[in-house]
């Protein structure tokens, strides 16, 4: 292992990896599209995603990450209802935002931490309201740290 020019307190290690041309021609088109400063970068990037994805899947793991929501604010009842279900999780939601958008829709943002499996039953029960119109969790492999130390 080597020490990375750009992350000097990060060891990394050096792979090889075969590719069809064409799937290298693909790779090279999406690291310039993207903006990537090399292969390595995006490559990177992917598998971290995949790990993300599988530490979901799994379900037990502690992940940080937010529920999106878009939904019609004059659907009767459903703003409460959004603010009783976060009350409700109150142990998983950190924070939440929202904006007011064009004709009546409205955007949420709720931050959340805890094990994926929860977070996934979380998000379905928010996005499954009446009035949602969609909605989407995104985790990340990352725990917020606490706001305070338990004594």
């Amino acid at each position: 292992m080597r020490k990375s020019a750009n992350k000097p307190n990060h060891l990394v290690s050096r792979i090889s990896v075969s590719l069809p041309q064409e799937l290298l021609v693909e790779l090279d088109n999406m690291v310039e599209c993207r903006g990537f400063d090399s292969r390595s970068q995006a490559i990177s990037d992917m598998i971290n995603q995949q790990l993300v994805e599988h530490k979901r899947q799994l379900g037990d793991e502690v992940m940080a990450g937010t529920i999106t929501v878009f939904y019609d604010r004059s659907v009767p009842g459903l703003q409460k209802k959004l603010s009783d279900l976060q009350f409700k999780h109150i142990d998983e939601v950190i924070s939440s935002l929202h904006v007011h958008l064009a004709e009546n829709k409205m955007m949420e943002v709720i931050l959340v931490q805890g094990p994926a499996r929860r977070m996934q039953s979380i998000a379905n029960e928010i996005i499954a309201l009446r009035g949602v119109i969609t909605g989407r969790l995104q985790l990340m492999a990352a725990v917020i740290p606490p706001l305070y130390p338990l004594s």
